[in-house]
């Protein structure tokens, strides 16, 4: 039987506002006035500072989420499960209400789909985690978010406001943690100074196609022939979601055009959320562009052609003298020859 999993919840705090365009400063004019943690007096301890779950496939996991009114009015709140994603940018995010939820979001279900919350109290809402017999071992993330039953309005624009938790579970099993690079490219600008450095850009994908969460610390480094010129930048990947990928341009400068040039990109996994699963090893990729120095080729080119003109025409003339001492001498023998002939 395979040892439990600690399944990872991470409760963030995160406000997320859709808006119209335009609508940015009554945004900020009128903060959030609630709050959300989790729920303390549970079977899973209290001051928790995020949810934390031992799941295996078939089992039902139960707690609660603790809504805090720190208004002076009460309001009334949607509360709904959503799935979570990575953004382009690497940021973590939880779907909208409007997209039916499909993983980890459809597990969760609230036992109230809306609450009321009188000025300045606070009120628990139980929820229950249903993890399917067939949920794939790994990652699977979510989370609870509530929203203004009544969007406000502002200026004739609607304002949806969402504050939640983000779950992330971890289902027994095996554990695949992958980070894999892809889509590797190398360009090179050169100076317009004939012996001057350019620069390189390096595009690449960093996807997650194992089952766990994950980041990275990876290098890029661009070299040219026989390892000439190297240079190298650090960068961080953010945490990825199984099944996410995020794109990098990284831009390097300084760069000598030694004729060939070799863009390398290695990274150094890590395993989020679990003190138990081992680093997978280092991954590396490796492509290759031309980095020709055009300008300082053509000043040569020029000089070749500028010598061989000087060449030949120094051959030229050393030709024509030789033909004229020969010529001058050739006269002056004749000229010595002719007594003796009368």
């Amino acid at each position: 039987m395979p040892r439990p999993l600690l399944v990872l919840v991470l409760a963030v705090f995160a406000l997320v506002t859709v808006a119209a365009p335009g609508a940015a400063a009554a945004q900020t004019q009128d903060p959030v006035t609630w709050g959300v943690r989790p729920a303390a007096g549970t079977d899973h301890g209290d001051n928790r500072p995020n949810y934390s779950y031992t799941a295996e496939p078939g089992s039902t996991v139960r707690d609660a989420v603790a809504v805090a009114n720190h208004g002076d009015r009460p309001i009334s709140l949607l509360l709904y499960a959503a799935d979570g994603f990575t953004t382009a940018s690497g940021q973590l995010d939880l779907r909208p209400r409007a997209e039916k939820p499909s993983g980890l979001g459809a597990w969760v279900t609230p036992a109230q789909s809306q609450v009321e919350i009188p000025a300045r109290s606070a009120v628990e809402v139980p929820f229950t985690i249903a993890v399917p017999a067939d949920a794939g071992p790994g990652d699977h993330s979510g989370g609870i978010v509530t929203s203004l039953a009544v969007p406000e309005q502002s200026g004739g624009v609607s304002v949806d406001r969402r504050l939640g938790t983000r779950i992330h579970l971890r289902v027994a099993g095996e554990a695949k943690p992958v980070l894999a690079i892809g889509d590797l490219s190398v360009d090179y600008r050169g100076s317009a100074n004939p012996i001057g450095s350019g620069s390189a850009t390096v595009r690449f994908r960093v996807s997650n196609t194992g089952n766990l969460r994950m980041s990275a610390e990876q290098e890029v480094s661009v070299e040219g022939l026989f390892g000439l010129g190297g240079r190298q930048q650090a960068l961080t990947v953010p945490e990825l979601l199984p099944g996410a990928h995020l794109d990098f341009t990284v831009e390097v400068e300084e760069v000598a055009p030694f004729v060939r040039l070799d863009a390398t990109v290695r990274l150094a996994p890590r395993v989020e959320g679990s003190a138990g699963t081992a680093n997978p090893e280092a991954v590396t990729a490796t492509a290759s562009a031309w980095a020709v120095p055009w300008s300082a080729l053509l000043v040569l080119v020029l000089l070749v052609g500028l010598f061989s003109v000087w060449r030949w025409r120094t051959r030229r003339r050393g030709a024509t003298t030789d033909r004229r001492i020969a010529e001058a001498v050739e006269e002056a023998l004749r000229a010595d020859r002719a007594p003796a002939d009368r």
